[in-house]
């Protein structure tokens, strides 16, 4: 009889989304992974349980028996961690014990999200509890809440993940930029024709390039970040034009570093959500977070 220990429950995921999607291409899009990653994945799943899980060619996409039994026995494990996980977290305890929480980065001047003031209030009330705080981009926070590895996130989240609840928290205004070294800067945004921005060098954000793209109808990034605050050092630099949220570009814009172009053309607002499993909906602490937060939000609007 075979031993699987250890297996790596996220390649568990990707190959049960892979399934369900029916196609490499479509996985690729609701996981927003490379081609080579997925396969990267796949096989690394395949060697671990000892043969295919899949095939594809002219005949089309389909699971070979092991596949087949494998997405079964992978739907029977999910049902049962989630079970154990609902079931501890509403066993009776001393309200404390750790919060693990994930959010996007450069939300620290935003009213709506700033966490310092919401964790400040949260170990007013529970002082015993552990934070565990880290930052990631969205798509990565999507995946860890929906796996657990997370309780709570914080981000634009697009895809909305089976099996978790998400709460509206605000909207965030976004801008195109440019840095005072960069032509642009000194230029009316009248004389700034739709040529002489394809030309440009354009930073996106790697996990919404093709919408960063799109937005301005660019062909070409010629750079990509994962974080704001590396948004802030490309377009500092002078030499490359990119978006940011309103409220991460307004110190340098008040101190002439920085200066939105055709802010009344080029501009969006990206909806923020808090997110959490549906099964942690009894859980205290995450109670306790989402009402803070949501507080928070109502009394800066």
């Amino acid at each position: 009889m075979r031993r699987f220990d250890n297996i790596d429950l996220r390649l568990l995921r990707v190959f049960a989304t892979l399934a369900e999607t029916g196609s490499f291409a479509a996985a690729q899009i609701v996981l927003n992974l490379s081609q080579s990653t997925l396969s990267t994945h796949l096989a690394a799943l395949e060697q671990r349980l000892g043969g295919a899980l899949c095939l594809r060619g002219r005949k089309g996409f389909r699971l070979t028996p092991l596949g087949e039994e494998t997405v079964e026995a992978i739907q029977d494990l999910f049902e049962s961690i989630d079970a154990f996980q609902s079931r501890i977290s509403q066993a009776p305890t001393e309200l404390g014990g750790r919060l693990r929480i994930g959010t996007i980065g450069g939300i620290i001047n935003s009213p709506q999200m700033a966490l310092q003031h919401v964790l400040a209030r949260i170990v007013d009330q529970i002082p015993n509890v552990y934070i565990d705080l880290r930052l990631g981009v969205p798509q990565d926070l999507e995946l860890q809440v929906a796996e657990g590895t997370r309780d709570v996130v914080i981000g634009p989240f697009a895809r909305h993940a089976p099996g978790v609840h998400y709460v509206e928290l605000c909207e965030e205004p976004h801008g195109l930029y440019c840095g005072n070294q960069h032509p642009f800067f000194t230029m009316k945004d009248a004389d700034i024709s739709k040529d002489m921005i394809d030309q440009a060098r354009f930073s996106v954000r790697s996990y919404r390039k093709l919408e960063d793209l799109q937005r301005i109808r660019h062909p070409r990034a010629s750079g990509s970040i994962v974080h704001m605050e590396a948004q802030l050092m490309m377009i500092l630099s002078g030499r490359f034009i990119g978006f940011l949220p309103e409220q991460s570009a307004r110190p340098y814009v008040k101190t002439k570093q920085m200066r939105a172009i055709k802010h009344n053309i080029y501009t969006f607002s990206s909806q923020h959500y808090v997110a959490f499993r549906n099964i942690d909906k009894n859980n205290c602490l995450i109670n306790v977070f989402i009402d803070e937060i949501t507080k928070n939000h109502r009394s800066t609007s």
